[in-house]
């Protein structure tokens, strides 16, 4: 197996986490396992200005790569469990390399995190599972693709094979387009992660996304979300890391997300267990519901982002406890997982230039008094400069998360937090949920 557990039996207590990265994801981790039952401290490394917003929570400055560090201060601290946040250091292997200390992590494997680090492994690995998914050739060299592209005579989604912080994806609506996208991907656009291309046939239909909390067998289904991947209304402009998300999406109800469990994430995990990968961690099913049926898209193993955020103020207060249970192989002995009977949308802010070039160190002004249960702010892309100031520091800068007992008024919630937050530049959409909001 590429991950073992250090035992199975669960400490009596967890009291102790550390949160792995940086973005609004990792922020949002952080304040829904500071919630959990017996939690009590987080830890978030690199973290990002909000991070000790959190009640609870402490930023350590240690940065994804540096295992050795990040096992010494696991292991001074008494960390009870790890949760890698990001794809980049779970395809590098620093799951591994911290389970050779003892350690309890939560997050594949650097083979299992191939599900994403490699389209064309994913691709394979979906056929021997059995999984449904588009129609795929594989290229190494430009003029490959292009010979492909000629005899299918069409346009195709083309596919950077590595990791290209959710934006190695560009959807074609011509022959040119295609041509053009296969060109830009072999002269660099992606560095290191357009090497080999994927070229895909277009789907059509609604899109998906599907969460698993897995420890190598078993899984806990979490609420479907939507993601909104555009940067403009109307689902135009360039696709970024995501601009908005909302769950539960009601384009799966129980018996649908049951179907779905059967026919693509238990198949994989079974795939994955033949092949000697122990996979525990998310995998994340991002899915296409065809005329023909829910086709698989792409594998992520890791929580979404911004999905994630949408998901965690949903999450019960067993939260921290399911996710040790995983990494310790025995899902069967956590309680169970409640999950809040209510909607939750998020909206992400962005600085003005993404996602290609954004602006960084301009001030950030945030007007609210979150002392509302059904509101959250989540940093990502956000520091301090030197005059203990607030900035932004990347290109998606933070997101306005609400709740509400329907999903427009959840949208609501968080369209009246967002006039709340200003920077010079800010962009946004008004128009997340658009698919289901009724105002």
């Amino acid at each position: 197996m590429s991950s073992t557990a250090t035992s199975k039996q669960i400490p009596e207590k967890l009291k102790r986490v550390l949160v792995i990265g940086s973005g609004g994801r990792e922020n949002s981790l952080a304040w829904a396992l500071s919630r959990s039952t017996t939690i009590e401290e987080v830890l978030v490394t690199p973290g990002n200005a909000g991070t000790e917003d959190i009640p609870g929570c402490q930023r350590l400055s240690i940065e994804e790569t540096d295992g050795i560090a990040l096992a010494k201060v696991c292991k001074f601290k008494e960390i009870d469990l790890i949760v890698i946040g990001p794809e980049t250091p779970l395809a590098n292997g620093l799951a591994d390399e911290l389970r050779q200390y003892g350690l309890i992590v939560f997050g594949p494997g650097k083979l299992g995190a191939r599900l994403e680090s490699s389209k064309t492994w994913a691709k394979k690995l979906m056929m021997e599972a059995g999984v449904p998914t588009a129609k795929y050739w594989e290229a190494r060299e430009e003029k490959e693709a292009i010979k492909i592209v000629n005899q299918f005579n069409q346009a195709l989604v083309v596919k950077a094979d590595g990791l290209a912080a959710g934006k190695g994806v560009i959807v074609s609506d011509t022959l040119e387009q295609t041509k053009q996208a296969i060109h830009e991907i072999f002269k660099g656009r992606f560095g290191e992660a357009g090497t080999q291309v994927l070229l895909e046939e277009r789907l059509s239909g609604p899109e998906i996304s599907v969460f698993a909390l897995c420890d190598g067998k078993e899984m806990v289904l979490l609420p479907p979300a939507q993601d909104h991947k555009r940067l403009y209304e109307g689902d135009k402009g360039p696709n970024t890391g995501g601009m908005g998300a909302y769950a539960p999406a009601p384009l799966l109800d129980e018996n649908s997300l049951q179907d779905i469990k059967a026919l693509v994430l238990q198949p994989i995990l079974e795939t994955l267990c033949r092949k000697g990968i122990d996979y525990r961690g998310v995998i994340y099913a991002g899915l296409m519901l065809t005329q023909a049926g829910p086709k698989v898209i792409e594998f992520n193993c890791r929580f979404g982002d911004p999905e994630c955020q949408a998901l965690m103020p949903l999450m019960g207060p067993e939260l921290a406890e399911v996710l040790q249970a995983c990494s310790l192989g025995c899902l069967e002995k956590s309680p169970n997982l409640s999950i809040q009977d209510s909607y939750s949308a998020c909206v992400v802010a962005a600085s003005a230039g993404y996602p290609e070039s954004p602006e960084l160190g301009v001030p950030i002004s945030i007007e609210l008094q979150q002392k509302s249960n059904s509101l959250q702010v989540f940093h990502a892309g956000t520091s301090l400069n030197d005059k203990g100031q607030l900035v932004t520091a990347g290109g998606r800068v933070l997101s306005v998360v609400g709740q509400g007992s329907n999903l427009d008024e959840a949208f609501q919630v968080v369209y009246q937090g967002m006039k709340k937050v200003s920077f010079k530049g800010i962009t946004y959409r008004s128009d997340i949920g658009h698919q289901v909001r009724k105002s």
